[in-house]
């Protein structure tokens, strides 16, 4: 009944929003994932702030395989929203498309790598114990640690392919203008490469507002999770990553709405917290690609979703901007049956072909 419904804080918030479901919640039973820790001494934050030692988490399948000059050829980043984690892409609509035998992104035959980014998962966050001290991370922090773990962590110095759904799109036109050597291919799903203002600022700085004027927050240092801080959080997270075509047929009438709302609060309330939300949410602030789109030498195939509350069609952003990208194309999917709003970024089945398209014209 529920099929709709994206994964919260399985998926993505902001130009990343999840919402949860049962259905999504299950894992795929095909793969198992290695999984590991990098810890970085003494990272500095573009705030000017230092952690002694910021842990990354990550999950891989595969090996990596190198060319006669030590390049690595055959690994594929893969960055989840906000909110999430490396482990939502093992979700059967995600995985057990992409990663089985023959499937495009096969795991025999690449080493594909999931990390969990900073404030996410299992690496660094806010709720470790440092609360409102942690540093405040932006997309900058969050790629450039990305790009230190796999260089010397994983002893990665190349990447056959960055995909990004929602925050993990942001932080793919990051890295396409930071680091444009590195990568053959991007393929950015779900998000808009400009800086986030109108409707997508505005409910960011709800929820950052909101979060820091309860007074049960503490200034970070609850002991308890502040309940109206939470409340204003799976909020907006039911909203920014609904759908109307698909929520009115799962939710045909009031008692099933009110039904859904109730037991998705509870969900929420039992993983989500508030001084890791708050700084997910603010790490957007100083997101901005559109004055380098540019300098992006990689191919890109960037994709969204018509029925997309964060990133909606009619602004008509992604098709000016993407005429600025080299080797850019646009692709945007219609509003169906099979869509799920914002989380259709998760929904593999919907979007593959253009994945294929991608990896044909990228390989060398």
């Amino acid at each position: 009944m529920f099929r709709y419904f994206q994964t919260l804080l399985f998926g993505s918030l902001s130009a990343c929003l999840c919402v949860a479901s049962v259905q999504q919640s299950q894992t795929s039973t095909k793969l198992t994932p290695t999984e590991g820790d990098y810890l970085s001494r003494d990272f500095h934050f573009k705030s000017g702030e230092t952690l002694p030692e910021l842990r990354l988490h990550y999950m891989t399948f595969g090996k990596p395989e190198r060319d006669a000059k030590g390049l690595v050829t055959n690994a594929v980043l893969i960055l989840h929203g906000t909110g999430g984690s490396g482990r939502q892409f093992l979700a059967p609509q995600f995985a057990d498309v992409l990663f089985g035998p023959g499937q495009l992104l096969d795991a025999s035959r690449y080493f594909i790598i999931l990390p969990d980014n900073i404030g996410h998962g299992k690496s660094s966050k806010p709720s470790d114990g440092m609360h409102a001290r942690f540093p405040q991370y932006d997309y900058d922090d969050m790629v450039a640690a990305q790009r230190e773990m796999l260089e010397k962590g994983l002893k990665v110095n190349h990447l056959r392919l960055i995909l990004g759904t929602s925050m993990g799109c942001m932080h793919a036109w990051v890295w396409g203008e930071t680091y444009p050597d590195f990568m053959d291919a991007l393929m950015p799903l779900a998000c808009l490469p400009v800086q986030i203002a109108g409707r997508n600022r505005l409910w960011r700085k709800m929820v950052i507002d909101g979060i820091r004027q309860d007074p049960d927050w503490k200034n970070g240092d609850y002991v308890t999770e502040p309940r109206a801080a939470l409340q204003i959080g799976a909020d907006f997270l039911l909203i920014a990553g609904s759908a109307p075509l698909p929520m009115q047929k799962s939710l045909p009438t009031r008692d099933a709405a009110d039904q859904y709302l109730d037991d998705s609060m509870k969900r929420i309330g039992a993983t989500l917290d508030a001084n890791d939300f708050l700084y997910a949410v603010s790490a957007s602030r100083n997101y901005n690609p559109s004055a380098q789109l540019e300098t992006i030498k990689a191919p890109v195939m960037f994709v969204n979703s018509a029925d997309d509350f964060i990133n909606p069609p009619e602004l008509g952003i992604a098709e000016h901007e993407i005429k600025r990208v080299k080797n850019g194309r646009f692709v945007l999917i219609p509003v169906s049956d099979q869509t799920h709003g914002h989380g259709t970024h998760t929904w593999a089945a919907i979007w593959q072909q253009y994945l294929k398209e991608l990896l044909v014209t990228s390989s060398h």
